[in-house]
């Protein structure tokens, strides 16, 4: 069972990265980019969950509980 939800984690993540960077390599996000030299918040924090979430995957299938 650990090992499913560790798989729904790491593709949930992996999700996560590809939808912040799809946000960032848009046009309003390199404009905000080129304005302000961040592409903002909301791309920041899918990064920040989606590597929390591949991390936690990680863990749940590669230690095993006993």
């Amino acid at each position: 069972m650990n090992r499913i939800s560790g798989v729904i984690c790491l593709v949930g993540g992996g999700l996560l990265l590809m939808w912040g960077h799809n946000m960032a390599q848009s046009i309003g996000g390199q404009l905000q980019n080129a304005f302000t030299g961040s592409p903002g918040d909301k791309p920041m924090w899918l990064y920040f969950f989606g590597t929390v979430l591949i991390i936690a995957g990680l863990g749940q299938i590669v230690w095993k509980r006993k």
